[in-house]
């Protein structure tokens, strides 16, 4: 026993598997022995030679590693022998201690090392054998199952990938394309969502139909004491022609428009006020009934005939005005939207050659314009300021109606057409392609499909790139594979205050913590052995 404490035998250059304990020592002694194999059966050479597989950065530093460490295991063997001889004089002194945990041996020497110097702590390995079969597998041939997809360059073939397949660039063009396709279904889809904001419009022309219906209307002797009394109904309604003609009395299809009631802001219908006193005036305003209606009906008692008058104030949108006799004489126009104005007036001096070459934010003003305006020179920003005095509200318009009791059913009616604004009908097409689900799912579709196969081709282009490297230099390719599982291994059981280069130093088995460890260990390997 005090020959294995003896100097010799603490100055041991072992490898770091004879510091750690269980597997993670079977690991890394392993790892030494590996490339020692494959160097013996296929020499490496020194220097590179056409086909030579290129190993990457990371893999030229495990390599150097790698041969570092062949080239200490020469060095290492003689004492790697001393030292499966201790193991097996241990294993003879404990065999009567077979299944009991033997207390480390104390020595002289190192029982005065243990008061001198207090042996720092060690790591406990965490490893087990299945850590030891993973040294052999690579990180590349499986990607990441969690990790999440890059939306921006996941359908991007990499270089490397596009070298070895000539047809990628037909598929680069391809993106490159839908790139551009996108871009300017973006642009439109906002262009569609502003004109939403603001509907274009149409001109139509709105017929309205007055006519009234009578009931119980019976004259002199045939007038009964318990009939119902008479009465009578004015009946306003309109409807949006199409083609000049009524799609109701044609059989048309009728296309979808806003209702009647919302061409309209006021209506106002005035009885025969000797006849009805006490509400002879009828009133109905959009702002205080904002629900839209086809149609009006006004409904009262009565048997004598009379003229009912009706105003209407047409509701424009946007708003409208009318032009005064002076602008609407230049411009040629009655009643128009103020934007409208303002363009025709720029097209005015347009195609007259108003504008002042010197400033074109200043226009003459010809004898027409003169009269308007008042000036001989003017600039453009005024002119807003300036029509503002020649645009008054549109002039309501006014109706007669007689209201007649008698003769064809209904009676006396009368058909009245007005140029109205109303939306566009691919105002509705537009919000529903907008809206619209079933192109964007199967377009995420399709995308799902590209990048799922372009992560594929990387696979299989990382599965490539390891078998070829393999083909070209077997020898150095699994060395420099199991330098770098092994430095792998030794970041991820390890610990953070651990460093790997002072354990690849034979100066770092001097310290007199080596020789405890170096016992505790062999106690441990030979009560498992008498275990099993």
């Amino acid at each position: 026993m005090n020959n294995s404490g003896s100097n010799p035998g603490r100055s041991i250059g072992v490898p770091p598997s004879f510091v750690n304990s269980g597997a993670k020592a079977q690991s890394m002694h392993m790892n030494h022995q590996a490339p020692l194999l494959v160097s013996q059966s296929l020499p490496q050479t020194q220097g590179g030679h056409p086909g030579h597989f290129q190993l990457s950065e990371p893999q030229a530093q495990v390599l150097g590693h790698a041969q570092y460490a062949q080239a200490a295991h020469a060095q290492f063997q003689s004492q790697i022998q001393l030292a499966n001889q201790s193991i097996a004089q241990l294993q003879n002194v404990n065999s009567g201690n077979v299944g009991v945990q033997s207390p480390p041996v104390a020595t002289p020497s190192s029982t005065s090392a243990k008061k001198s110097h207090k042996p720092p702590s060690r790591p406990s390995s965490g490893s087990s054998n299945a850590n030891t079969g993973s040294l052999f597998k690579t990180m590349e041939l499986t990607p990441a199952a969690h990790r999440k997809k890059r939306k921006v360059h996941e359908k991007e073939i990499p270089e490397k990938v596009a070298a070895l397949l000539p047809e990628s660039t037909l598929y680069t063009q391809l993106l490159e394309f839908e790139a551009r396709v996108d871009a300017a279904m973006a642009r439109k889809k906002t262009d569609i969502q502003e004109s939403l904001k603001n509907p274009p419009r149409v001109q139509k022309t709105l017929r309205v139909y007055v006519f009234n219906t009578f009931e119980n209307q019976v004259q002199g002797a045939n007038e009964r004491k318990n009939a119902a009394p008479p009465c009578w109904s004015l009946k306003i309604i309109g409807r949006i022609l199409e083609d000049g003609k009524d799609p109701v009395l044609t059989g048309m299809i009728q296309k979808s428009y806003p209702k009647f009631s919302s061409y309209f802001k006021k209506i106002t219908i005035y009885l025969d006020q000797s006849l009805y006193p006490d509400n002879h005036v009828i009133l109905w305003e959009s702002t205080r009934s904002p629900v839209l209606h086809e149609g009006f009906e006004v409904k009262r008692k009565g048997n004598k005939e009379f003229t009912a008058r009706i105003r209407l104030e047409m509701n424009y949108v946007p708003e409208k005005f009318k032009l005064s006799p002076a602008l609407s004489e230049v411009l040629g126009i009655e009643i128009e939207t103020r934007p409208r104005i303002l363009a025709a007036i720029w097209h005015y001096v347009k195609s007259r050659q108003l504008q002042n070459p010197n400033d074109p934010s200043f226009f003459t003003c010809d004898p027409p314009l003169q009269k308007l305006f008042g000036e001989e020179k003017m600039k453009f920003s005024l002119v807003s300021q300036k029509i503002s005095l020649h645009l008054t509200p549109p002039q309501p318009i006014h109706l007669e109606h007689k209201i007649k009791l008698s003769g064809n059913f209904p009676a006396g009616t009368s058909c009245y057409d007005f140029i109205v604004d109303v939306p566009s009908p691919l105002q509705k097409d537009l919000a529903a392609c907008l809206t619209s689900t079933e192109s964007i799912k199967e377009i995420d579709a399709c995308d799902e499909l590209i990048c799922n196969s372009i992560l594929k081709i990387r696979e299989h282009r990382q599965r490539r790139a390891f078998f070829l490297g393999f083909s070209q230099s077997p020898a150095e390719f699994i060395n420099a594979l199991i330098a770098s599982q092994s430095k792998d291994l030794k970041l991820v059981a390890g610990d953070a205050s651990r460093n790997a280069e002072k354990e690849q130093r034979s100066g770092f088995y001097n310290q007199p913590w080596v020789e405890d460890a170096v016992i505790r260990y062999l106690n441990r390997k030979s009560t498992g052995s008498g275990i099993s």
